[in-house]
């Protein structure tokens, strides 16, 4: 296997890790999946802003590991779940099992994808 890049975040490609002001709610096909006060917010340069879940605020019965990776030079190798329920909704959640020393924040954390789930941030 090739050797993969490993990239640092600079000032042209910055990535901030900060904690999410209020309260992150994740609901699939209407039922909520995580609840979590304890949310972190990445911000990777121009890209959308992601909301990082800590696994305990998730319904973790909930959620099925894939096959599916994926790998980013800023981050690490990211692993999948799918959401069951009555429907099965695939690949919609993404975590780093060990994440790079600039994002290591967010180990132990899920994010979902926002057109696979419906993310609401709350004044707390």
């Amino acid at each position: 296997m090739p050797e993969r890049p490993v990239k640092e975040p600079t000032a042209e490609h910055p990535i901030t890790v900060t904690p999410t002001a209020g309260r992150v709610v994740v609901r699939v096909d209407g039922e909520v999946i995580a609840d979590s006060s304890a949310a972190l917010t990445l911000q990777e340069s121009t890209y959308p802003a992601v909301h990082y879940i800590p696994l305990r605020d998730v319904d973790r019965e909930r959620l099925r590991r894939t096959d599916t990776s994926t790998y980013c030079p800023y981050k690490g190798e990211a692993g999948y779940y799918s959401v069951v329920g009555a429907q099965t909704v695939e690949d919609a959640v993404w975590f780093y099992a060990q994440p790079y020393p600039a994002v290591a924040a967010i180990a132990d954390h899920v994010a979902f994808y926002p057109d696979k789930a419906v993310i609401t941030v709350t004044a707390e």
